[in-house]
C-alpha cells in the first residue's frame, strides 16, 4: 500500500465516521423532540408527562453536547496525526532522552496527557452544567478534582509499569512479541478483576456491608436458589456524586461481591430489589461476563497481530503524518486510529450486549415476578432520566441495553 492511499483511506474513514456520528445525533434529537409531548401508551400509568419531558430534555442536552465532542475528537486526532503533533512529540523525545524505552514512554505519556488536559472542559461542563441543571450532580469541585488526582495516581502506578513492560517486549521478543504482550495484557486485566473490589473501588467510594437483616435474609435465599455465592452484600455511597441509581456485580472468583447504590435502595420495594438482583444473577448464570472477557481477549490478540504487521510498513507511519518509525509510535498511532476504522462495527457490539440483557431479563422473570422487574425498570428509567423514545437507529449503534419499550414488551411476553 502506498502512503497517499493509506492517508486517503484514513481521511475517508474519519470523515465517514464523524459524519455518521453527527447524523445519528441529529436523528436522535429529532426523534425525541417529536415524541416529547406524549408518554408512550405502555408507560402512561406509571410515568407522568413531566418526568417524560425531563428525560427527553436531559437526553437532548447530552446529545447536543456530544455534537461538539465528536467534532473536537476528530480535530484533535487530525492535529496529532496529519497535523504533525505526534511528529513534534517524537522530535522532542529524541532530543531529550537517549534511552529508546524512555523515548517511547515519553511520547505516549505526553500524548495522553495533552489529550486529557484538552478534554477537561468537556468533563467539567457535563458534570457541573448538564448534570447539575437536571438535578443529578452532587459532586463538589473539590471532590471532582480529588477523583481526578486519584485517577491520575492510579493510572501512573498501574499504567506506567505496564507500558514499560509492553514496550520492552515489543523491542526484545522478536517477530512474535505480540504473543508475549498479549499474555501480559491478559494477566494484567485478570489481576485488575481480582483487586478492583477490595483495593481500587474503595479509593473512590465507601462500601458498607448491608445492615438490614430482613433484606440480607431475603437476598441470601435468592442467591441460594440461583446457586450463587459472593463475598458479601455492600451498599455504595453513590449519592455523594449523583442521584443516579444502579446495582452491579464486581470481582472475580472468590472476590465476587454484590453492590447496591444507596440511591437505588431508597426507591425500590423489596420485591423490585429482588427482581433487579435476579437480573444481575442472570448475567452470572449465562456466563455473560466470562463470554465478554473471552471475546475481548480474542479481539485484542487479533489487534496485536495486526499491529505487528503494520509496524513494519513505512506507509503506516508516513500516511499518518509521522516520518519516524519506532515501536512506541506504532503502538500510539495504532490505538489512536483504531476507533476510526472500527466505528461502523459498533452495532455488532451493541447488539451482543442487548442480547445479554434480554437473556438476563428472561432469567429474572423465571426467578421472580416479571411485573416487579418491569416496575423496577420504569423507576430506574425515571430516576436516571433515560428517554423512553430513543431513535431506533441511534439505539442500534450506541445502546448497550434494549430500549425501555422493547424490554417491557419482552417481560410482558415472558410472563404470559
Amino acid at each position: 500500500m502506498t502512503t497517499s492511499l493509506f492517508t486517503t483511506l484514513f481521511l475517508v474513514a474519519l470523515l465517514l465516521g464523524t459524519f455518521t456520528k453527527l447524523w445519528l445525533a441529529r436523528r436522535q434529537l429529532r426523534h425525541i423532540r417529536a415524541h416529547r409531548d406524549q408518554v408512550p401508551a405502555a408507560f402512561r400509568e406509571k410515568v407522568d408527562l413531566a418526568s417524560h419531558q425531563k428525560a427527553a430534555d436531559y437526553t437532548c442536552a447530552k446529545t447536543r453536547f456530544s455534537l461538539l465532542s465528536v467534532a473536537f475528537e476528530a480535530a484533535l486526532l487530525l492535529a496529532f496525526t496529519l497535523g504533525g503533533g505526534i511528529q513534534l512529540l517524537s522530535d522532542w523525545s529524541l532530543a531529550t532522552f537517549d534511552n529508546t524505552l524512555l523515548q517511547g514512554m515519553s511520547i505516549i505519556v505526553a500524548a495522553l496527557m495533552i489529550g486529557s488536559i484538552l478534554e477537561i472542559p468537556f468533563g467539567l461542563y457535563s458534570t457541573f452544567v448538564i448534570e447539575a441543571r437536571f438535578g443529578f450532580n452532587k459532586m463538589t469541585l473539590g471532590l471532582y478534582l480529588l477523583d481526578a488526582l486519584k485517577g491520575l495516581l492510579l493510572g501512573t502506578i498501574l499504567g506506567l509499569p505496564l507500558l514499560l513492560g509492553v514496550l520492552w517486549l515489543m523491542e526484545k521478543m522478536g517477530s512474535y512479541w505480540w504473543m508475549y504482550v498479549w499474555g501480559v495484557w491478559v494477566s494484567f486485566n485478570l489481576l485488575l478483576l481480582f483487586i478492583y473490589p477490595s483495593f481500587i473501588a474503595p479509593l473512590f467510594n465507601k462500601f458498607q456491608p448491608m445492615q438490614d437483616e430482613a433484606t440480607k435474609e431475603r437476598i441470601a435465599a435468592l442467591l441460594n436458589r440461583c446457586g450463587f455465592t459472593s463475598s458479601g452484600l455492600f451498599v455504595m455511597d453513590g449519592s455523594k456524586r449523583s442521584t443516579h441509581g444502579n446495582a452491579y456485580f464486581t470481582g472475580f472468583g472468590k472476590t465476587k461481591r454484590i453492590v447496591f447504590f444507596d440511591t437505588l435502595l431508597q426507591r425500590l420495594t423489596p420485591a423490585e430489589m429482588d427482581a433487579v438482583l435476579a437480573h444481575e444473577l442472570g448475567h452470572f448464570k449465562h456466563r455473560h461476563v466470562m463470554k465478554r472477557i473471552a471475546i475481548t481477549f480474542a479481539v485484542s490478540l487479533a489487534f496485536l497481530w495486526l499491529l505487528a504487521q503494520l509496524m513494519q510498513a513505512p506507509w503506516f507511519y508516513q500516511g499518518l503524518g509521522v516520518n519516524s518509525q519506532s515501536t512506541s509510535l506504532a503502538l500510539l498511532l495504532f490505538f489512536m486510529t483504531l476507533p476510526v476504522f472500527s466505528f461502523l462495527l459498533q452495532p455488532l457490539s451493541s447488539y451482543y450486549s442487548r442480547k445479554h440483557e434480554f437473556e438476563a431479563d428472561t432469567y429474572a422473570a423465571a426467578q421472580t415476578d416479571a411485573h416487579d422487574l418491569a416496575s423496577a425498570l420504569v423507576k430506574l428509567y425515571q430516576d436516571n432520566a433515560k428517554t423512553l423514545t430513543p431513535d431506533p437507529l441511534y439505539a442500534t449503534f450506541y445502546e448497550s441495553h434494549p430500549p425501555a419499550l422493547e424490554r417491557i414488551k419482552h417481560l410482558s411476553e415472558t410472563s404470559k
